[in-house]
C-alpha cells in the first residue's frame, strides 16, 4: 500500500525482451524460473525463456537495491543462449537440485519426430536436461560429474533422450528427479531416476514411453524406461479450440508435478502429483522406493468441476502445492 492506494509491482518484468506466442501450438515464450538457493543473501534469480528471436535464453538476474520486492531487469547477465529449430518443444524448466547446481531442461527443438535426430545427439544441448555451476565469475561452470566431460558429448548435458521435457521436480529428501515427458502420437510418460547419477539416455526418438517408434523391433540397450506411462488419446487440437473431449480419455499432452512434502494433507505425503493439459485431468501415483509405486492409487482432483488447462504446478515454504492454469489462474491443492 502506497497512500492508502495498492500499487502493483511486477516483481520481474522483461516483456521487452521475450517472444510473445500470437498463434496456437508456439509454445515459445516465459517458460522457467528459479531462486537461487542463496537468494536471502545474494538476491538472484534464474530465469528460462525465449527471446525476440525464438531461441532459448538462460539468464541471472539481481534483486533491485530501490524496491524490496522486484528484481532489475536490467541486471540480466545471460549465461547461455540455445537455437531453436522450431517453435514447438522448448522444454523450459530449471530448477536447483540438492547439490547446488542448475538444472535446465530443453526439448528436442520441435517440428514433429524430432526431424534433425536432435534427443539422441549428445553433441547438441537439445532433447536434453543440462547440468551447471552457476556460483562462478564465469558465465556458469561444469561439474566434475557431468558424464560427458573428455568424452563425446556436450559438458553440459546430464541427461538426454528427451522430447519435452515438461517438466521435472527435484524431490530433496530421497534425490530423485520425476520428468514428464509429452509424448508425439500414441503415450506420455514419467520417466522417475536418482539424480546423483548421470548420463541417463530416457529413449526418444527411438522409444516413445515404453514403445518403439522409429521401427517395429529398435534396440533399447542402455535406455532408461518410463516409470509410467498413459495413451495419447485425445485431441490436442481440439484442446486448443476449446472443443469438448470425448469421455473416457486419457490425455494428449502431461504436465509434471511434485512430490507432496507438505503437512496440511497428511494422508497424500509422498503421492507424486500430475496432470494432463488436454483433458484437465489432475492425477497422482505413490511412491515407496525407487523401484515400487502404487500405479492402483490414482486420486483425481477437481476445481469446482471447472475446466482448466493444467500448464504448470508450484511449491511454497511450506511444501504445499500449487497448480497453474494456462489462463492465469492458481489454485491450491487442499483437503477436500
Amino acid at each position: 500500500l502506497i497512500n492508502n492506494k495498492i500499487v502493483k509491482t511486477p516483481f520481474l518484468n522483461i516483456l521487452d525482451r521475450v517472444h510473445q506466442a500470437k498463434m496456437p501450438g508456439d509454445e515459445r515464450g516465459l517458460l522457467g524460473f528459479a531462486f537461487h538457493p542463496e537468494y536471502l543473501n545474494n538476491g538472484k534469480v534464474y530465469v528460462n525463456y525465449s527471446n525476440s528471436d525464438g531461441n532459448t535464453t538462460i539468464s541471472e538476474f539481481t534483486k533491485s537495491k530501490s524496491r524490496k520486492l522486484s528484481i532489475d531487469p536490467s541486471s540480466e547477465k545471460i549465461l547461455m543462449i540455445i537455437e531453436q529449430p522450431y517453435s514447438n518443444h522448448n522444454g523450459g524448466h530449471i530448477e536447483f537440485g540438492p547439490d547446488g547446481y542448475l538444472y535446465i531442461s530443453v526439448g528436442d527443438g520441435g517440428s514433429a519426430g524430432d526431424p534433425h535426430g536432435n534427443a539422441q545427439n549428445k553433441n547438441v544441448l537439445l532433447g536434453s536436461i543440462l547440468r551447471v555451476d552457476v556460483n562462478t565469475d564465469e558465465n556458469y561452470s561444469i561439474p566434475s560429474t557431468n558424464p560427458f566431460i573428455d568424452d563425446e558429448g556436450a559438458d553440459e548435458i546430464w541427461g538426454y533422450g528427451l522430447r519435452n521435457p515438461w517438466r521435472f521436480s527435484i524431490d530433496s529428501q530421497t534425490s530423485l528427479i520425476f520428468i514428464a515427458d509429452v509424448g508425439q502420437n500414441s503415450w506420455e510418460e514419467l520417466n522417475i531416476v536418482e539424480i546423483d547419477k548421470a548420463g541417463y539416455n530416457f529413449g526418444w526418438n527411438i522409444l516413445e514411453g515404453n514403445h518403439c517408434y522409429l521401427e517395429d523391433d529398435c534396440n533399447r540397450d542402455n535406455m532408461v524406461l518410463p516409470k509410467y506411462e498413459y495413451p495419447n488419446d485425445a485431441n490436442y487440437f481440439k484442446t486448443m479450440l476449446g472443443i469438448k473431449q470425448k469421455k473416457g480419455v486419457h490425455g494428449c499432452s502431461i504436465t509434471g508435478g511434485y512430490l507432496y512434502r507438505g503437512t496440511e494433507i497428511p494422508e497424500i505425503n509422498n503421492h507424486y502429483f500430475f496432470a494432463d493439459y488436454c483433458t484437465g485431468k489432475i492425477l497422482s501415483v505413490k511412491y515407496d522406493t525407487l523401484e515400487e509405486y502404487d500405479w492402483t492409487e490414482m486420486l483425481m482432483a477437481t476445481i469446482s468441476n471447472k475446466k482448466i488447462y493444467i500448464s504448470s504446478f508450484g511449491i511454497d515454504g511450506n511444501n504445499e502445492i500449487y497448480i497453474v492454469d494456462h489462463g492465469g489462474s492458481i489454485y491450491k491443492l487442499v483437503k477436500n
